[in-house]
């Protein structure tokens, strides 16, 4: 049977508000959900999970520039740098989104965006840049604030969504359910056939996790 590319992107906010625990765990999360990512893409033989990676700060770049097979996907640390300039990331993904380079026979994209802060650039264009896309339109979104600082507002702005909530990480613990819903529920979203026509998708295809209180001593 051939399958149909999904392509993940992971937004990650790496400023230097990142630095210390943060990062540390934002890495670890993300590398101890990559074999559930494989187990969700073997039971979807017709998708094809593909996998990028941008960070951004003073600027956004490419972490992992070129999609990659889950199955060859091995995480490589991010690292913090500068301030927090997500106008810029979402410009960059709103250029992946375009069909080409996007393949007309792709499922849905993934956007899962992690931030911790407040934006510092005109980060509206860069959002409006991704709804003008074809995919960015169907695109499954995910948004997930670490602590207390975060800019829960933006992060609603960017699902584009008010039925889809931001999830809360503001624990290890609560980042690590954060990551680990944001990699497998989303991928079995967005492996769904695409309907006709370019309208945003309406409402969340997935239900969003329940997030417990942590008691843990870490509390961002």
């Amino acid at each position: 049977m051939e399958n149909r590319p999904v392509h993940f992107i992971w937004i990650l906010d790496c400023s230097y508000s990142m630095s210390g625990e943060k990062i540390g765990q934002l890495n670890y999360a993300i590398r101890e959900a990559i074999p559930e990512m494989r187990s969700v893409a073997h039971d979807n033989p017709a998708a094809q999970l593909l996998v990028r990676v941008m960070t951004f700060s003073t600027t956004a770049q490419w972490h992992t520039p070129v999609p990659v097979s889950i199955d060859d996907f091995t995480w490589q640390d991010v690292q913090v740098d500068g301030g927090t300039n997500l106008g810029a990331a979402l410009a960059l993904a709103a250029r992946e989104l375009e069909t080409p380079p996007m393949p007309q026979r792709a499922l849905k994209p993934v956007l899962a965006l992690v931030s911790d802060g407040q934006p510092l650039d005109e980060w509206r264009t860069g959002l409006k840049a991704i709804d003008a896309t074809p995919w960015g339109k169907k695109a499954v979104r995910v948004a997930i604030a670490i602590g207390q600082d975060a800019d829960r507002g933006v992060l609603q702005e960017f699902l584009g969504n008010p039925e889809l909530p931001v999830l809360d990480a503001n624990s290890p613990k609560q980042l690590a359910a954060a990551i680990r819903w944001a990699s497998t529920a989303a991928v079995k979203a967005a492996s769904q056939p695409v309907a006709g026509g370019l309208t945003k998708a309406p409402g969340p295809a997935f239900a969003p996790p329940t997030l417990d209180d942590d008691d843990d001593d870490a509390v961002w």
